[in-house]
């Protein structure tokens, strides 16, 4: 179990991240379980990992309880065997990943495949022999051998779906196979934890070993040959001369040196973990076999569920942020694993999954390992993911290998000591502390490894979840190479974190040396590429324009300030020349959101303040910045200036909410808005909040809707008054479209306007008619034209349309 949980782990990150599934991929799922290059491996590695994790939990069943609960095969020191048993099933890993990799690529991985399933034959028969005779020694063995074939194994499987399927189907296939080995996993841990409870004799356990051993070796031999990947590999026969070799090819990159360590230490607590469960329900719970059974599912499903959660966190790139997370989470629950431990006290008779649930300290226990394997599932989905990332294309396999043999020298060196520590006394609950005060403190290594990485992650993810952020167009950022400068509006003291942690890449911020004194800006300034502008000397300008030729991003605000109107604010000209004398291309980039927060300098008078606001973060395409050749000095500078602020403006233009009506715009300016004063007012003293305008043109809107279809035209004839936004707004709502006529034309102009825009109903007012002198107009549009008056309208507005008004609330009818 120890071993292929985080296989599925190591995949979850790319294929769990969607949440429905089209057609065409529920087409190529079926094809690939039909078809003859991808079935025969999928039932191959299916029967494997359900073979070693039934071989596993069942042998830890009968080393504490023995067949049918006829009592354990080894006394007191049942929990010390079962940590043994863990270590000799991980030890082929750390001696045997290099030579498994190695034995892949030099021959055809299908007929290796077939060779190390068939080898598996009579490793589990020693098996069946084990169980018959009661032999734990006899088991022992066995285990070690099936951890040898396992660590073989692993290499060809991952190895060989690249080879076996098109670019395309491999999302599919790997999900597959990582689905799968989750099933395998769940399944395994709990049919071997049930067979050795309800078996009379062994005959139940060996016959599904056996069975399951043969049906993997038939399905391996169904897999369709290749040919090796590198027939001239020259095999290092000795495998500890290999093993060492990756881990010093390793230890020269730094951050995947750091990071294998990070991905280790998982690995680690979850084989401590599993190792003492089992003792800890039969001495400290005084639970059955089905309790371990249980608290074993618990432990398999926290994991999925937290790797769910990271690759849904992941946002198509692993999220470094949350691994600090997991680290303290994985320590709080262990420290709360301890503590429950702590006051068990085993009752007279053995209890049942039912009693654990029912009792509070057994269900603190199962809420704490739970928590444990979701944080583990945090933590093991980006570290891992990263590292798989970062890996050079030309020896990621042997950076995967090596990170596999430092994995099992953890959980080894681990094994040894809770075996010793064990063996001296230790209870289970001092072992669970140290676990939970260690991983805490490995976010210090976190930090160490991956400091800049994470902080960024971390501020992306705070600004997802508090400000749901929202970030579009980071393709438009010119690729590695070139001269990029980025010039963002300034809206908010937030805005330099926020482009910190959308970024996809480290850039430098020119920071304001005044502003860089500030005490609250001082411990930033540690994590980010400052380059401090001194607006007054021009030497600070020349090194950021000779960074951007060396090709550092550069991120500057041309305003200088934070905006005190809402809108664009001057762009200086310092900024527009670095852009014009580096030659580089220029980003605008449109922030939109912070300055409705406290860190923006809008009043409350000016835009509804709010404490966490949506972020809206757009980049658009990378320009050049157009300046007349021939201008030199001053009026160069002040021609690139006014094209800076060009750009900007255009940049506002082009992000702004087209594709959507009025009405919308003016539910939407409610929310962000409206501070308590009137939308509007007239020259008759109507004065209309935003939510009686609203309420005005849904009530309205309801009312003039079957004057015309969906998309059809309406005049309003009416005066310059709140009466005319209100109907202009109740037709957006209920999706007709508003002509506004012009009774100064003429009687035969608006008829011809109105023929040409297919209206046959104008909107007005008797009493605009009359104090207008409109009545001969009126007379003579009727003849063509059905005329409806807003008095008549107001007049048959009973109770039940503004209730229904005011249920409608700012969702457009139409």
């Amino acid at each position: 179990m120890f071993i292929l949980l985080p296989r599925f782990l190591e995949k979850m990150r790319s294929t769990l991240n969607r949440s429905t599934r089209s057609p065409a991929e529920a087409c190529m799922f079926k094809n690939l379980m039909t078809s003859r290059k991808f079935a025969p491996l999928f039932w191959c590695q299916l029967c494997s990992a359900l073979n070693d994790n039934f071989l596993k939990n069942a042998l830890a069943m009968l080393i504490l309880f023995g067949l049918g609960g006829a009592g354990g095969a080894t006394g007191e020191h049942g929990g010390i065997l079962i940590t043994v048993s863990g270590i000799v099933f991980i030890a082929p890993f750390f001696i045997l990943s290099a030579f498994g990799g190695e034995l892949a690529d030099r021959y055809d991985k299908a007929f290796v495949a077939q060779r190390i399933r068939l080898c598996e034959i009579p490793i589990a028969a020693l098996a069946a022999t084990g169980f018959f005779l009661h032999s734990v020694p006899i088991l022992f063995v066995a285990l070690g051998l099936f951890g040898v074939v396992a660590a073989l194994f692993g290499p060809v499987k991952y190895g060989m779906l690249p080879e076996k399927l098109e670019t395309a189907e491999l999302p599919a296939g790997n999900a597959l196979v990582e689905g799968a080995t989750f099933l395998a996993i769940l399944a395994g841990t709990i049919a071997g934890g049930i067979a050795v409870a309800a078996a009379e004799s062994a005959h139940m356990v060996v016959g599904v070993i056996l069975a399951l051993a043969i049906a993997s070796w038939v399905f391996a031999r169904t897999i369709p040959a290749a040919g090796p990947s590198a027939p001239g590999l020259t095999i290092t026969t000795n495998p500890w001369t290999s093993t060492l070799a990756l881990l010093r090819e390793l230890k020269t990159d730094r951050r995947l040196w750091g990071g294998a360590h990070i991905v280790s230490w998982f690995w680690l607590v979850g084989f401590v973990a599993l190792s003492l469960l089992p003792a800890l329900v039969k001495t400290l719970v005084g639970g059955t076999e089905g309790v371990v059974t249980m608290c074993l599912a618990v432990f398999t499903v926290g994991i999925a569920i937290g790797s769910v959660v990271a690759a849904r966190a992941s946002h198509g790139q692993p999220n470094l942020g949350l691994v600090p997370l997991g680290a303290v989470l994985m320590g709080i629950f262990a420290l709360g694993i301890a503590w429950v431990t702590s006051i068990l006290a085993p009752g007279p008779q053995p209890i049942g999954p039912a009693q654990m649930l029912a009792s509070g300290t057994g269900l603190a226990l199962l809420i704490c390992l739970c928590g444990l394997a979701i944080a583990g599932g945090l933590f093991i989905v980006p570290s891992f993911a990263s590292v798989q990332a970062w890996a050079p294309v030309d020896r990621r396999a042997r950076v995967i290998a090596s990170v596999n043999v430092l994995n099992a020298a953890y959980m080894v060196g681990a094994g040894g000591i809770v075996a010793g520590l064990q063996a001296a006394g230790v209870g289970v609950a001092p072992i669970f502390a140290a676990l939970g005060v260690l991983s805490i403190a490995v976010v210090a290594l976190v930090l160490h490894a991956w400091g800049s990485e994470v902080l960024r992650d971390a501020g992306r993810t705070l600004m997802r979840f508090f400000f749901r952020l929202e970030v579009s167009g980071l393709e438009n950022i010119p690729g590695a190479g070139e001269r990029v400068v980025i010039t963002p509006n300034h809206v908010s003291l937030l805005d330099g974190p926020l482009l910190h942690t959308v970024l996809p890449k480290q850039a430098g911020f020119a920071v304001n040396n005044q502003i860089a004194q500030a005490w609250w800006v001082r411990p930033f300034l540690s994590v980010i590429n400052a380059r401090l502008l001194e607006p007054t000397k021009p030497l600070a300008a020349r090194a950021l324009v000779n960074a951007v030729k060396a090709g550092e991003t550069i991120v500057i605000f041309p305003e200088g300030r934070v905006t005190l109107t809402g809108g664009l604010m001057k762009a200086y000209d310092g900024a527009a020349m670095i852009v014009d004398k580096a030659d580089a291309w220029l980003v605008p980039v449109r922030i939109e959101g912070p300055e409705r927060s406290p860190f923006g300098y809008l009043r409350s008078t000016q835009t509804k303040k709010v404490l966490f606001p949506k972020f809206k973060v757009t980049f658009l395409p990378a320009r050049r910045l157009t300046v007349d050749p021939n201008l030199k000095g001053k009026a160069r500078r002040q021609a690139a200036g006014l094209a800076l602020q060009d750009i900007m403006v255009d940049a506002a233009v082009e992000t702004a909410r087209y594709d959507r009506t009025l009405f919308a715009a003016l539910a939407e300016a409610r929310q962000t808005r409206d501070t308590g004063k009137p939308a509007l007012s007239d020259p008759l003293g109507t004065k209309l909040s935003y939510r009686k305008l609203i309420l005005g043109a849904q009530v309205l809107g309801a009312k003039l809707e079957p004057l015309a279809p969906v998309g059809g035209a309406i005049g309003i004839m009416l005066p310059n008054s709140a009466g005319v936004a209100v109907a202009f707004f109740a037709l957006q709502a209920v999706g007709r479209v508003p002509a506004m006529i012009n009774f100064t034309s003429g009687a035969a102009n608006i008829k011809a306007a109105c023929r040409a825009a297919d209206v046959r109903v104008i909107v007005t007012s008797r009493a605009f008619v009359e104090k207008a002198r409109l009545t001969g107009l009126v007379a003579e549009l009727e003849k063509g034209l059905r005329i409806v008056y807003l008095e008549d309208v107001r007049a048959s507005i009973g109770l039940g349309d503004k209730v229904a008004g005011v249920l409608a609330g700012t969702r457009q009818r139409v």
